[in-house]
């Protein structure tokens, strides 16, 4: 499918307004707090609509939609939890996030265990799961390019691989930041335009779309039995498909509710406004406008299962193409296109958000931290953080260039699911349990870790239905496992006489800066972030 010359150019100036903004906060990109955390100038709202805006991006528009499009109400799963997460986000880190951050999770950790394998740890885990967030971005955005201007994929993943390189060094996370604000506002316009098309073909009546789609799923599952070939999922119920199928389904649940808490290009955005207060709002906007988007969703899926010509078999596999395929259905090629730049442009701009946490993992955690123990000049730094841009782009390129016909709701779950079982126990235990260590809080993250991307290697995702692990989301038993070891860990390198005062001292101390955002240990009562940006 490609689209007219008149689309393109419709395409085309959405994606140059994008870059007219980049340009502007290019110029005030000058230093390590500004390209991390934008100084800590965003506003509480702003803030909010660019979480949001990370969220209905590949990985839900067009991955969720197509999820529930091939897998019926099953597919729902991979979005539903969402605001649910947000919800224990507000509730347990968003404002000791703010209060105890600087630029990275690890300097969260650091506040209380100052040695640096803490701080390797959690930078080598967000690095990991940075790196399969953006690869599911990559996947959807090159797939969008691919389906547009009918050049091959891998063409199309490598402009997308320059176009996020560009956003990401020379617009910083301001520049990642009003993208996000303006085209969230697009999508969400955009959204309500072809759920509005979408219900004109049923009468109005969402009901009717949703028994249409129960029936054409019905008759095709019984075509199937005749054939001697395996059902579809129903359209309006959960596939059970046995008692393995269930708990499969519940370790997708945990996995997507509690690894929000510990995603890095999340968690990071908490550091961009001035104060505890405006992270607090962060976290309630974002709540309403994505509560709100899934309500587009099963009307955008269900709509593709009927109107994209042969219904599931019509649609490409992984279903990531469903929203644009529909757009062209109900619009024509410019509405594609519309469509198309608008989910183009968010992809990038998350992809930027995903990129700067990586680079910022890198250049603070390991380089200015654990390499230079601190003593680092800022413009060194800065370039560092420039080439682990690069660096990211080019690891996720060619990651990318291998799962293509993956669904990028499913490749971004995977990594909500290694954020829940390595970095939310080393982000609790730190803030919430006085009995933690160093030592627990890091091998907790290593198990974690190692448990969770072993059981994907593992997993029927990579190695068919002969793979040792039959579940596909292994956070049932890998956040556990991070849990348990850094309970364990803890309790038998419980420290003793002066050791345990000095660490109860420290421990009260931050609880303190946490829930307050004043420091009791320095006179002027400056958190470390508002330290950093000069407030």
């Amino acid at each position: 499918m490609k689209i007219s010359a008149t689309a393109a150019i419709v395409f085309i100036i959405l994606v140059a307004v994008t870059l007219g903004i980049t340009y502007w906060a290019g110029k005030r990109n000058k230093s390590v707090s500004s390209h991390l955390v934008a100084s800590g100038h965003i506003s509480g709202r702003q803030n909010g609509v660019a979480i949001a805006g990370d969220f209905i991006s590949a990985a839900t528009f067009l991955g969720t939609t197509g999820a529930i499009a091939l897998g019926g109400f099953n597919g729902f799963y991979y979005a539903v939890y969402i605001p649910i997460a947000y919800v224990l986000a507000m509730l347990l880190v968003a404002e000791p996030l703010r209060n105890l951050g600087q630029f990275t999770l690890g300097d969260v950790l650091a506040t209380r265990f100052g040695g640096l394998n803490v701080r390797g740890a959690i930078a080598t885990s967000s690095i990991i799961l940075s790196l399969i967030y953006i690869v599911a971005q990559f996947v959807g955005a090159a797939l969008l390019i691919k389906l547009l201007f009918g050049i091959e994929y891998w063409v199309a993943a490598v402009i997308i691989g320059a176009l996020t390189t560009i956003y990401t060094l020379f617009g910083g996370m301001l520049a990642t930041t009003y993208i996000q604000i303006v085209k969230t506002a697009i999508l969400l316009f955009c959204g309500a335009i072809l759920v509005v098309m979408v219900l004109a073909k049923f009468g109005w009546n969402p009901l009717t779309l949703f028994q249409k789609a129960e029936a054409a799923t019905n008759a095709a599952n019984e075509a199937a039995k005749a054939a001697g070939k395996p059902a579809s999922p129903e359209a309006l119920e959960p596939f059970r498909g046995g008692a393995l199928k269930q708990w499969d389904q519940f370790s997708l649940i945990l996995g997507v509710t509690l690894g929000v808490l510990g995603l890095p290009h999340v968690m990071i955005r908490f550091l961009t406004v001035r104060d505890s207060n405006a992270a607090r709002t962060s976290a309630v906007t974002a709540i309403w406008i994505f509560a709100g988007f899934l309500i587009f969703m099963p009307v955008l899926g269900y709509g593709g299962m009927l109107l994209i010509e042969k219904g599931r078999a019509g649609i490409p596999p992984g279903g990531n193409m469903t929203v644009p395929m529909l757009s062209n259905i109900l619009g024509g090629d410019v509405l594609l296109s519309f469509v198309s730049a608008v989910a183009f442009a968010t992809i990038l701009a998350a992809l930027s958000g995903l990129v700067i946490a990586t680079s910022g993992a890198v250049a603070h955690d390991i380089y200015g931290k654990l390499m230079k123990k601190g003593q680092v000049d800022p413009s060194k730094q800065l370039l560092v953080a420039r080439l682990a841009t690069l660096g990211a782009v080019v690891v996720s390129l060619l990651i990318a260039l291998l799962v293509e016909k993956q669904n990028v709701a499913f490749l971004a779950t995977l990594a909500i699911t290694i954020s829940a079982s390595a970095n939310l126990p080393a982000l609790l235990g730190t803030i919430y349990w006085r009995k933690a260590t160093a030592k627990g809080v890091f091998w907790g993250m290593i198990a974690g870790l190692a448990v969770a991307v072993l059981m994907i290697l593992l997993s029927t995702t990579f190695m068919g239905e002969s793979a040792p692990v039959k579940l596909t989301a292994p956070g049932i038993i890998s956040i556990p496992a991070g849990f348990i070891v850094m309970y364990l860990v803890s309790m038998l390198t419980q420290p003793k006489g002066e050791a345990l005062t000095a660490a109860n001292s420290l421990f009260d101390r931050i609880r303190v800066q946490a829930v307050t955002g004043m420091d009791p240990g320095n006179p002027d009562h400056l958190t470390p972030a508002q330290r950093a940006v000069g407030h």
